[in-house]
């Protein structure tokens, strides 16, 4: 079974940026996580109860930054 879409407000997420590197995130619903949009940074940041944890201590390194 499918988890649950992230309840996001859209306008908080058109401001919210990574705060290592101050790029954009894309949202992962199927982790629940934003994504910074920064292939050097790349950082998944965890969303629990549709809050986004934006400490870079809880945040984890994806695929893609470990390939760059």
């Amino acid at each position: 079974m499918a988890a649950p879409k992230m309840n996001l407000d859209p306008d908080l997420l058109s401001i919210l940026v990574c705060p290592k590197c101050r790029s954009e995130f894309r949202v992962d619903d199927e982790a629940n996580e934003l994504i910074c949009t920064n292939a050097g940074c790349a950082l998944a940041y965890p969303v629990r109860d549709d809050i986004p944890v934006l400490l870079i201590d809880e945040a984890r390194e994806t695929k893609e930054a470990e390939t760059h």
